[in-house]
């Protein structure tokens, strides 16, 4: 008797190839690279911001009634914001009530002392009076505007010579339109970031549906 293991193996009966299922087809592109252009996301663009503003040296009025800073305008203790104020005036202002009784008296004095109803010196006493009261009334003072953004304006009455005030003035304006011509450079650079981040955002919204739209055509090019 023949040893077994000593004889030939039998021959194996052939075998089809496995036949790749549609399913293999259609999961083959996903793990193969994708050939189709490559969509790199948008980079956003840094929008420069305003620099900040130098300081600038405080003023104050020579009885110190006023004072003046890079963000505030404050008038006998109360402080308003350069960014709530439109612009500032100051005006030389009569007293009306004086003025009218210095007037009108000195003109009843003198009338009476021409008619001879007063004597000289009752005269001269009430001319002086009366032309103290007229002086005084023409010397007025200055009245300070404070015109406020949306919201009723604000006046002072500040003693003096007009021109000392007038500059302080000009000083407090130009400081004013120099706070609101920052401040509106600052809102235009933030509006520019938001209009560039939504552009950014929208650009990146569309590459990722035309990525996706091709692989979906890619998808269906090999199924068929």
């Amino acid at each position: 008797m023949k040893d077994l293991e000593a004889q030939p193996p039998a021959d194996q009966p052939p075998v089809a190839p496995e036949q790749s299922s549609g399913a293999a087809l259609l999961t083959a592109p996903a793990e193969a690279p994708a050939s189709g252009p490559a969509y790199a996301p948008p980079v956003a663009e840094a929008v420069p911001m305003p620099p900040p503003l130098p300081p600038l040296p405080p003023l104050v009025s020579d009885d110190g009634r006023v004072s003046l800073t890079d963000t505030s305008f404050t008038v006998r203790g109360q402080e308003f914001l350069l960014r709530e104020l439109e612009r500032v005036e100051v005006a030389p202002v009569k007293w009306i009530l004086w003025y009218l009784l210095g007037g009108l008296g000195l003109a009843a004095v003198m009338i009476a002392f021409l008619q001879n109803w007063l004597h000289t010196g009752p005269a001269m006493l009430g001319m002086a009076l009366t032309a103290l009261l007229l002086a005084y009334g023409h010397r007025g003072t200055n009245r300070l505007r404070l015109h406020r953004l949306g919201r009723e304006a604000v006046n002072f009455a500040l003693p003096g010579e007009t021109p000392p005030w007038q500059r302080l003035v000009a000083e407090a304006n130009r400081r004013i339109f120099r706070v609101h011509d920052h401040a509106a450079r600052e809102a235009t650079a933030l509006l520019a970031a938001a209009d560039e981040a939504r552009r950014q955002a929208a650009l990146a919204a569309q590459a990722g549906a035309e990525a996706v739209d091709y692989g979906n055509n890619n998808r269906l090019s090999i199924s068929q």
